[in-house]
């Protein structure tokens, strides 16, 4: 089975979720026509980090997202990794992943575990405590937000289970665009696994974002890589290409973690 991917790295007005989902709705329009399996969004693509203003700004219970890409989902008939937003419960507000399927079904959401203090998201976030597996058609996929990529366990928590293709959603900021690359280079090796990974574009009031998001294969090997500025990054991935390399270099059969 392949799926044909498509990600989404737009620029984030800061603190106003109309105009982003209607620059979004823009997009994926647009994404649509290259007739995708998979579409997926940015981090934080409703607000941006504008974390003091998400008491007023967040979506309650996500209602509002869910809705929006449930529509998108049933007219395109494809499946949404739906970026991450800031959601707001009667726990506090959480930065959550949605998952949508073909069908215009809600399948998942993930909160995002590692909150990352350089950006203060401990202060208005709270930390997430399930695990970001899915599946679409039947193949077992993982969700991951930003700063998750830099806790290698975490992600090998879902492919030891399976996972086959690793969802990452990111407003990850330009001056460590090297780690951005590296990171998800080494958890595609690593977990002998596909990389999705959408980071968004432009700048906030704190913030330059560094783009290129990518599509890595389970050799580590970038399929295609977005530029720095708004895009839509297409990719084509091969499930087959997955168990061959798991077959060929048997990580998992040989792995020891009564020692770890």
């Amino acid at each position: 089975m392949n799926w044909n991917i498509a990600c989404i790295q737009m620029d984030i007005a800061f603190g106003k979720p109309e105009t982003n989902y209607t620059a979004a709705e823009q997009l994926i329009e647009q994404a649509v026509q290259s007739k995708p399996d998979v579409l997926v969004l940015p981090e934080l693509w409703t607000t941006g980090y504008d974390l003091t203003r998400l008491e007023e700004i967040a979506d309650v219970e996500a209602k509002e997202t869910i809705s929006f890409l449930q529509k998108i989902a049933k007219k395109h008939h494809v499946h949404l990794v739906g970026g991450s937003i800031a959601q707001k419960t009667k726990d506090g507000i959480y930065n959550t992943m949605l998952m949508i399927n073909n069908k215009g079904e809600f399948i998942k959401d993930y909160d995002k575990l590692h909150l990352f203090q350089l950006m203060d998201e401990h202060h208005f976030l709270q930390p997430g405590e399930r695990d970001g597996l899915f599946t679409f058609d039947d193949k077992l996929c993982a969700g991951f937000i930003c700063y998750d990529i830099r806790f290698p366990e975490w992600l090998r928590a879902h492919t030891t289970k399976g996972a086959e293709v690793l969802f990452v959603s990111a407003e990850w900021p330009k001056p460590r665009l090297d780690h951005w690359r590296a990171l998800l280079i080494s958890r595609a090796i690593e977990n002998q696994a596909y990389v999705v990974a959408v980071n968004r574009t432009g700048s906030d009031p704190n913030n330059v974002f560094a783009g290129h998001s990518l599509i890595i294969d389970p050799w580590g090997e970038i399929i295609n890589e977005a530029g720095e500025g708004v895009e839509i990054l297409t990719g084509t991935i091969d499930f087959t290409k997955v168990h061959e390399v798991r077959n060929k270099i048997p990580v998992f059969a040989d792995r020891r973690p009564e020692f770890y």
